[in-house]
């Protein structure tokens, strides 16, 4: 059995994780200096923590648990703001974005840790290519059972979650056409993209057990979907969002999640044909795709299987249903924030070239 803590926070409560770049300040390059803002950090009292990546010029933070959005909220900018405050003596500078528009990520440096050693050698040049950045949602479940169950019914809706997020145009100095090119890099993972159609969290977790004691996986953490269950944290971890530049963005994404998890529970998010059946999932494979492709441009195929409609219409709808649950938790105002006929890819795209696309995300990461 693998360990669980689920219940053991309030309901719904929240855990958010940004991945940030760490840039030279002058020259916008990354730079392999995680080592330096940590201990920049470093006996700091802070509302959360920040950790190491994959790569040496990449960190993460991570809020405490929080109790509501409002929280996370006022969190969120102050972890960055303490990740920039050690880098600007460093000659140093942080920024958000899904990828970094000219940096090649073959070339980034591979944290000294051996969980990060060992996955880049069994991994390859798949793992090489990972220079990008998310944002991570944790929300806390009742039970291990309402975890797959809210997780099998928000699925369907995740690809416009995608749509919207979409914040990673350039891709090593290249524009390539897709608003996000962060989802088909992260698809190059093993067990990565959306979640299989396991009837219960018990029957996931039988399969999470055999590949562990089949030495495929050291554990459930090494599965890189979408969305899963994190059972130690006794969560649910959405993975789905490009990381936003703008941290306000962050914290309505939060207060999306949650309140699409809280309408989950209770029963009210209409799935219709796409369930994670196998037409669910090939309609998930369809619409992530598209979603990456084209941020709120994209046609999806509706949850309910009977259309084909624009994601920005699909993502007004997404903002109706989970309004009632936002305005309970008191997430209304964060949600309001977000745009379902824009994403931050676009303004990237406004720029001319990768480095004054970079200079602007810079200038937007910390408001």
């Amino acid at each position: 059995m693998i360990e669980q803590h689920f219940g053991e926070s309030a309901p719904l409560s929240l855990g958010v994780e940004e991945e940030l770049m760490i840039l030279d300040a002058d020259t916008l390059e990354q730079v392999a200096a995680v080592d330096r803002i940590l201990r920049g950090v470093e006996g700091l009292d802070l509302p959360g923590s920040v950790k190491t990546e994959l790569f040496a010029s990449v960190f993460e933070t991570n809020t405490n648990v929080c109790t509501s959005v409002g929280e996370v909220d006022a969190v969120l900018p102050v972890l960055r703001r303490a990740a920039a405050e050690a880098a600007e003596p460093e000659g140093l500078a942080i920024a958000a974005a899904g990828t970094h528009p000219f940096a090649r990520p073959e070339g980034q440096a591979i944290v000294k840790e051996p969980r990060y050693v060992t996955f880049a050698g069994y991994g390859g040049i798949s793992v090489r290519r990972q220079g990008v950045q998310g944002l991570h949602v944790h929300v806390g479940m009742p039970s291990a059972e309402d975890c797959w169950r809210c997780l099998d019914a928000i699925v369907p809706w995740l690809p416009v979650v995608l749509a919207l997020s979409a914040n990673s145009p350039w891709y090593a100095g290249v524009r390539t056409g897709m608003a996000s090119n962060r989802a088909p890099v992260l698809a190059e993972l093993p067990r990565a993209g959306v979640p299989p159609a396991f009837a219960s969290y018990g029957e996931w977790e039988s399969w999470v057990e055999r590949l562990t004691r089949l030495g495929v996986a050291e554990d459930y953490t090494r599965i890189w979907w979408d969305a899963r269950p994190h059972p130690k944290l006794g969560t649910l971890e959405v993975r789905m969002p490009d990381q936003p530049t703008d941290v306000r963005l962050s914290s309505a994404f939060t207060a999306l999640l949650q309140a699409l998890c809280a309408t989950a529970l209770e029963g009210s998010l209409a799935r219709g044909d796409s369930s994670l059946g196998d037409r669910g999932r090939a309609d998930y494979v369809q619409n992530r795709w598209s979603a990456a492709r084209f941020g709120p441009q994209a046609q999806l195929l509706h949850p309910d299987g009977r259309s084909y409609i624009r994601a920005s219409e699909l993502g007004a709808e997404l903002l109706e249903r989970v309004g009632p649950a936002a305005t309970e938790l008191g997430g209304a105002e964060l949600l309001a924030r977000l745009d379902p006929c824009g994403c931050e890819a676009d303004l990237q795209l406004q720029s001319e070239t990768p480095e004054e696309a970079t200079a602007d995300v810079v200038a937007r990461s910390l408001g």
